[in-house]
């Protein structure tokens, strides 16, 4: 047996087929002709929209307009004038069209890798799905048709890119496996878009397995199970059928308040990283955005959106949720995001540097104006600010004293917005637990983020294997300061939320309700699975289960009782 990351759920029963990376070999040169390389240059790009177009265009009929823009994004980066500037100059210097796209774009690649972000580092995914394309395209070298596929096949691929997902046959493919990616990479958000069972991170897959071979995938645990006997295909077989007839089930809950069995009910919320996510929230059944990720309107360009921009975007995310909140989170960005145009210095520990709300505070005009921004989307929706990695009481009343800077100006022109727009706090550092109390005064609502608030909690990095099983939101510590959030929030009346991945697992959700958390924030397409575990338990019964799991002294201790209530 082979062990990777369970990320698309399900279980896929079939036969391997490897798909290997194209040799992209090529010898550098210098060229003499440096208009015709530029044209031949231009030429691969026209060709790579041409087919990026067709392969949107599949995507979409088969997969959704979510992933289908996704691709559409290649066409956009790629015509980037920066980017595409930097590959002409090269060009212009006598390099050849395959080493300059090489060079360029690994830049961009080793730039948002840097980050650790595995948000941003989908953008590396997406140039490198690019770079080999167009790489493909320069040199003559023709695409692996995974559309050959026939049906019951496991598809098994160093990484899933985008491109690929255009030729695939849903109803063919019973498995994906992959060598590298995480929850949040584009193969796990192509793999849960397409509804097929995947496991990545699977180390040596394209070695160790052969095309033909019998295998299992397990979506759920990332187990690889190679050569099963008849006995596991049969039990695999039996899980595959009841988790299909269980996911159908999850319709039940479609259009039904967000309710314990005893009554009490919830806000189920989803998150989104762009305005177009908006719509897939309210298609998957979300009653709102607890949370909306700004970043990548600051990314992929050479200077700052104007407040114009931000504007647009925040207001047609509010138009499509039609009156359900939309909590905005301010730009969450600093040392360990290397967007060129911003001039951010190197840190030696960025992640507990230079960043968020403490880069924002010190860059005034560029808050100010994504603040003036989220104030006049406010009047097209229930819009609401949150300020990231708030440590500290006189950040939040810098940040407010700022907003009301903002609605100073906006009143001076005339502009409408919510006077009494809420304006809460990301409690995600250790720090922020500990003064739960003395923020609650001064926020109007928190929500939790679980990832940094683990992170930081448990002095430990989530990438790091070493210290990996550190990394969990049901360790004591995080517990008790999760506890402590809700509770402080809880007594001073303002909502609290939480918008981290654990909102999602059912093994938390029962000790949130027995919390008292108000909103959960997931994503879209967990949003039925999260109602249905919600509508299972009583108070009383989520109560019993939080007081022997606050009484208990380890993760391991803790993750075992959970298994068994679930």
């Amino acid at each position: 047996m082979m062990k990777g990351l369970g990320a698309s759920e399900g279980y896929g029963i079939g036969r391997v087929m490897l798909i290997l990376d194209q040799k992209l070999d090529y010898t550098p040169r210098e060229v003499a002709d440096v208009d015709a390389e530029i044209e031949r240059f231009h030429s691969a790009i026209d060709q790579f929209t041409a087919n990026t177009l067709a392969q949107a265009d599949a995507v979409r009929k088969t997969t959704g307009d979510k992933e289908a823009e996704i691709l559409e994004g290649h066409i956009a980066i790629i015509s980037d004038p920066f980017m595409k500037g930097e590959i002409e100059n090269l060009i212009k210097a006598h390099q050849c069209a395959e080493a300059a796209v090489e060079q360029i774009c690994q830049m961009f690649i080793d730039m948002f890798t840097a980050t650790g972000d595995d948000l941003t580092m989908q953008r590396a995914a997406d140039v490198k799905d690019i770079r080999d394309s167009l790489l493909g395209i320069l040199l003559g070298i023709q695409e692996v048709k995974i559309s050959d596929a026939p049906a019951g096949t496991v598809l098994v691929v160093r990484e899933l890119t985008p491109s690929m997902t255009a030729g695939i046959k849903k109803e063919n493919i019973a498995g994906i496996i992959t060598e590298t990616g995480s929850q949040t990479s584009h193969s796990a958000i192509l793999a849960r878009a397409m509804e097929i069972p995947a496991v990545l991170s699977v180390p040596n897959a394209l070695s160790q397995l052969s095309s033909g071979e019998q295998i299992i995938a397990d979506g759920f645990t990332g187990d690889v199970i190679t050569a099963p006997t008849a006995e596991q295909i049969d039990a695999y077989t039996a899980k595959r059928d009841t988790y299909l007839r269980e996911k159908r089930e999850l319709e039940l809950y479609r259009g039904k308040p967000t309710a314990a069995a005893s009554g009490e009910v919830y806000e189920l919320c989803c998150n989104i990283g762009t305005p177009k996510d908006a719509a897939k929230a309210m298609e998957k059944d979300g009653e709102g955005v607890g949370l909306f990720r700004t970043e990548f309107l600051f990314m992929d360009r050479t200077s700052l959106p104007t407040e114009d921009e931000q504007f647009e975007a925040y207001k047609t995310a509010a138009v499509v949720l039609k009156g359900k909140p939309l909590i905005i989170r301010t730009l969450d960005i600093g040392g360990d995001k290397e967007i060129p145009y911003l001039g951010l210095e190197k840190e030696e520990n960025p992640f507990m540097g230079f960043r968020a709300i403490r880069y924002c505070l010190k860059h005034r005009d560029m808050f100010k104006s994504q603040i003036k921004a989220i104030l006049r989307a406010s009047a097209f929706g229930d819009v609401r600010i949150m300020f990231p990695l708030i440590t500290a009481v006189e950040e939040l009343r810098e940040g407010k004293a700022l907003v009301e800077e903002a609605k100073s100006d906006l009143r001076a022109s005339g502009i409408d917005f919510n006077e009494k727009i809420p304006v809460g706090v990301m409690t995600e550092t250790s720090a922020s637990g500990v003064i739960a109390d003395l923020l609650a005064k001064e926020a109007d609502f928190f929500s939790i983020g679980t990832n940094d608030l683990t992170g930081y909690t448990m002095a430990c990095d989530r990438g790091n294997s070493d210290v990996g099983y550190l990394y969990s939101p049901f360790q004591p510590a995080v517990l008790r300061l999760i506890k402590s959030i809700i509770e402080n929030g809880v007594k001073a009346g303002i909502p609290v939320g939480m918008c981290g991945e654990a909102a999602a697992n059912p093994m938390m959700v029962p000790l949130l309700m027995s919390f008292g958390l108000s909103e959960f924030s997931v994503s879209a397409v967990s949003v039925l699975k999260v109602r249905k575990c919600i509508a299972k338990w009583t108070k009383a019964e989520a109560d019993e289960v939080a007081a022997k799991v606050m009484a208990m002294t380890t993760e391991q201790e803790i993750t075992d009782y959970l298994k068994t209530v679930i």
